[in-house]
């Protein structure tokens, strides 16, 4: 059993693995299948951004080339492939990413943690700036899904979707609810945090939340 899940790879890194799982590419058709797909809905790419993974990949031998062509006056074009390494080290981190819930540390949560310094009037009315821009964002995520539904995929190839859709519908709930809540002035507003919290004890709660990993379950699934 590992003591920390085996993640070395970026999302960004899986999904350009996951593409050369189906079929040897470029990077400028992995690129295009990354916006086609809706992949860039979940997975942060930026411009350069999926070139330099795969630069990275082919360094850490995961992915290599397997031939150069040029089309007419477009810029010559290097087609990669997942390797045998690749391939394993893929799956290590998909498995570990779906069984392990990530330490993520959302920016809104550390925003959160601040709010009451902000006076009551003002944190509502940027609370509500946030709902108007989370509805839009729920709009566009359903204009995404429904374009991907229609296009015939199967649903196991669009739950990231379904996914992303929930985590906004939920927070959009929640920041609606905070807004009530401080209308109904049934939150303390105290700009400082109260003294008497024993130290450590938000630590000491996502310690006991921290599940560790079923040595039964790892070894079956590597040995699948």
């Amino acid at each position: 059993m590992r003591a920390r899940p085996h993640r070395t790879l970026t999302p960004l890194a899986l999904a350009i693995l996951r593409l050369l799982h189906e079929r040897p590419m470029h990077p400028y058709e992995m690129h295009q299948l990354v916006r086609d797909r809706g992949t860039d809905f979940v997975i942060k790419v930026r411009a350069g951004s999926l070139y330099h993974a795969v630069e990275r990949l082919a360094t850490l031998s995961l992915i290599a080339p397997v031939e150069t062509g040029r089309e007419g006056r477009r810029p010559e074009r290097t087609v990669y492939a997942i390797t045998d390494a690749g391939r394993d080290e893929f799956m290590d981190n998909l498995r570990d990413l779906v069984r392990s819930p990530a330490e993520e540390f959302p920016v809104f949560a550390a925003a959160l943690e601040m709010l009451a310094t902000i006076e009551p009037a003002a944190a509502r009315r940027l609370l509500m700036q946030r709902t108007f821009t989370l509805e839009a964002q729920v709009a566009g995520a359903e204009q995404v899904a429904g374009a991907l539904a229609k296009s015939g995929l199967d649903r196991i190839h669009i739950v990231e979707t379904e996914y992303a859709q929930h985590m906004l519908r939920s927070e959009l709930t929640w920041v609606r609810s905070l807004i009530d809540d401080i209308d109904a002035g049934t939150i303390a507003w105290s700009p400082t945090r109260h003294p008497a919290e024993p130290a450590g004890v938000r630590r000491s709660i996502t310690q006991m939340l921290e599940a560790p990993d079923d040595p039964r379950t790892t070894a079956k699934e590597h040995a699948s």
